[in-house]
């Protein structure tokens, strides 16, 4: 006798299942299960920082999302490289502005990047209501929270910080004093520091109430254009009439103030402040605790806004 031939059911064949109604399937496609090791939080947080931060400067997107924020850097450095051309070939004796000073010159062009970034940042995930999916398992509220918060950070950092090191690179090349140039080097990159940690929290506070990135946009520009404006505005009229402890008070209620009277009074910096009327030593500790409280207050009030984001 002959064996009786046999058949095989391909995979995506549908099968009935016993006791089915007529016309009843089960159709196998094909899918398995994931095997592999399982990463954990951790794992997840790191990507998700890793994720963020390449997204702030346009990597891993299309060519023109990267436009913006690489000819934004390229402006943050450009004055560095012209104050380095010019000291090496003059010869000067010194750097024409302080390590300190730089980024609050260049407040503009920072707070155009986090108008632009921060938005991108979270305003996505709220808009395509993706954020639930980030907090199913093994990620949790305070994870994404965590790795935004850090990332915008370190994207600020990286923009303010790269123009600090071709100042230093500058003034070594110049032939500048070493210790002063080091010295000053670390004041500025401590300043830089709080600046980013502070901006980051305001922008993306401000950046995840709304799902539409262009009242992000305008929010973000709004909030740290506005109030400056209007405290220098008012330390002038203060200068004029001769109240000069309240020149010092005033820049506790402005983002950019905050980190000039902290770099002034405690990092040896000079002051942008009418007539140079930084606040005093003692005024300096307290305009570094309003700084830290706010991006304290940042950092609550994303996870307060992230809990409701996540149901």
């Amino acid at each position: 006798m002959s064996p009786e031939p046999t058949t095989s059911t391909p995979a995506s064949a549908p099968v009935a299942p016993q006791g089915a109604a007529a016309g009843a399937f089960i159709h196998n496609i094909g899918y398995r299960h994931y095997d592999g090791p399982r990463q954990g939080r951790a794992y997840a947080r790191r990507s998700l920082f890793s994720q963020s931060l390449r997204g702030a400067y346009g990597l891993g997107r299309s060519a023109r999302t990267k436009v913006l924020p690489m000819l934004l850097f390229a402006v943050m450095c450009l004055p560095a490289g012209i104050i380095v051309a010019v000291a090496v070939f003059t010869k000067a004796g010194s750097l024409p502005v302080d390590y300190t000073r730089y980024a609050v010159y260049l407040q503009a062009v920072i707070g155009l990047y986090l108008a632009a970034q921060a938005p991108q940042s979270v305003s996505r995930d709220l808009r395509f209501k993706t954020v639930p999916l980030y907090f199913s398992r093994p990620i949790e509220r305070v994870d994404y929270v965590a790795a935004k918060f850090a990332a915008m950070t370190s994207a600020l950092f990286l923009l303010t910080a790269a123009p600090l090191v071709v100042l230093y690179v500058g003034a070594l090349l110049a032939k500048l004093d070493f210790l002063d140039q080091t010295k000053g080097l670390a004041q500025g990159l401590v300043s830089v520091a709080l600046l980013s940690l502070l901006f980051a929290g305001i922008g993306l506070v401000i950046a995840a109430l709304t799902p539409r990135r262009g009242f992000g946009v305008a929010a973000v520009i709004a909030v740290l254009t506005i109030p400056y404006g209007a405290v220098s505005a008012v330390q002038g009229i203060a200068s004029v009439q001769g109240n000069e402890s309240a020149v010092g008070w005033l820049g506790l209620f402005s983002p950019i103030t905050l980190i000039d009277g902290v770099q002034s009074a405690l990092l040896g910096g000079t002051s942008s402040f009418p007539n140079g009327l930084g606040p005093s030593t003692g005024a300096g500790f307290v305009y570094l605790l309003v700084s830290l409280a706010v991006i304290a207050g940042s950092y609550a009030l994303l996870m307060r806004r992230y809990r409701k984001a996540g149901l």
